[in-house]
């Protein structure tokens, strides 16, 4: 179901739930109108259309929401997740949730010497996704067990990466297209860590690369916002090898100045809502002898023209 039909959708009930405050976050937290707080929801009782139509309005205008001491199931998470669309697999299925496909496990703790989750997941700048023909439409990352020092997350706003090129930079880059691979940092992330297992044939399968624009508009607002990453963009297709390194390592420093970044300092019971069309995200990292566990939906969006 796209988001468009969603929130036509009549809702469940038309009560209520508890009332929500959304605030921006303060200029020493985030810059511009990246990022914003969301205090009061209560996930245990029906989300009306009207608080839902808020929140998907504050996505769109702040493009991160940090959800504050949300105490909810797995399956309240997924639930809500639905509300914004069809939800994807990822092609890592041995770190999915027990009895709940949809939550990837992100996570450095280790079972019986095993990994439970993905434990350098964001190592490199990215949006979730972006290889898939439909890229990922925002991703929900909910705080299970988090450590005492570390595992800040750092987003950068591609608008404003965008607004902020010179002239010429944008016209040369207009009809531009890159390829996206989730093999692109595969094999080197292997071979520095401990949590990533190595592609069975068919998990090789369900991940062919895939070309988009190397400008992307945004389906819902029109804004225009770079969509390349140092994590999964190959080339630029038409260019000679030397000329598209040289653009993307451009692009690619461009795009993460300081001056677009918020970093996430995570509260217990946090939930962060991004926007996969709007912000590239970062793991900062967190130190080897301390846990850290979150669970993530990823919501599926358009495919990119």
């Amino acid at each position: 179901m796209s988001l468009s039909a969603a929130l036509d959708r009549p809702a469940a009930t038309a009560v209520p739930t508890s009332p929500i405050e959304i605030r921006p976050l303060t200029a020493g937290q985030g810059r511009g109108r990246l990022g914003a707080e969301v205090l009061g929801l209560d996930l245990s009782r029906p989300l009306s259309d009207s608080d839902f139509r808020r929140i998907h309005q504050a996505h769109l205008d702040h493009h991160v929401l940090v959800f504050r001491d949300l105490r909810i199931t797995p399956a309240q998470q997924v639930e809500f997740s639905r509300r914004f669309g069809p939800l994807q697999i990822h092609v890592l299925h041995q770190f999915a949730l027990a009895g709940h496909p949809e939550i990837l496990i992100v996570s450095n703790i280790k079972e019986n010497g095993q990994p439970i989750g993905l434990g350098d997941a964001g190592h490199y700048w990215h949006s979730d996704l972006s290889y898939v023909e439909k890229p990922s439409l925002g991703s929900m990352l909910h705080a299970q067990e988090l450590p005492a020092e570390g595992g800040d997350t750092l987003f950068a706003d591609q608008h404003a990466a965008y607004d902020a090129l010179p002239e010429k930079t944008k016209q040369r880059i207009a009809h531009l297209r890159a390829e996206h691979s989730y093999l692109c940092k595969y094999e080197e992330l292997r071979a520095r860590s401990p949590w990533r297992p190595k592609l069975t044939p068919e998990q090789i399968a369900k991940v062919p690369p895939h070309v988009h624009p190397v400008v992307r508009t945004h389906p819902e607002t029109g804004r225009k916002a770079l969509f390349v990453s140092e994590h999964f963009t190959t080339r630029i297709v038409g260019l000679p090898e030397d000329e598209s390194r040289a653009l993307l390592d451009e692009l690619f420093a461009h795009s993460t100045r300081d001056e677009f970044v918020y970093r996430h300092r995570w509260q217990a019971h946090d939930m962060v809502f991004w926007d996969n069309r709007s912000v590239m995200h970062l793991a900062a990292g967190t130190p080897e002898h301390l846990r850290r566990k979150l669970y993530r939906s990823t919501i599926e969006g358009d495919a990119v023209f």
